[in-house]
């Protein structure tokens, strides 16, 4: 997801429906409050949306590092499993 491109899509959204709220009710308060809301529902989608991606990521970066073609779970074709810099015991180096 490319974060400009979301953040202009949500503000063309926002400006939709700040209009239609606007052209229901008529009460220009009332729109703001709505189109707020509105707002914080489509940044806590765009976040959880965020988290589901990186745990899909995260899930198939560690099946691929267990599973072998030999089919054999934790073995490597070195034999040792992988272990990457943040799962490694003690300080982390960055």
């Amino acid at each position: 997801m490319y974060g400009p491109r979301v953040f202009v899509s949500m503000i063309g959204a926002l400006a939709v429906f700040a209009l239609a709220t606007y052209a229901m009710n008529g009460s220009l308060w009332s729109t703001l409050v709505q189109t707020v809301l509105c707002a914080l529902l489509l940044q806590v989608g765009y976040f959880l949306g965020v988290v589901f991606l990186i745990w899909r990521a995260a899930r198939g970066g560690r099946r691929d590092a267990i599973e072998t073609p030999s089919g054999k779970a934790g073995e490597t074709e070195g034999g040792a499993i992988p272990v990457s810099r943040f799962n490694k015991p003690g300080p982390t180096n960055f």
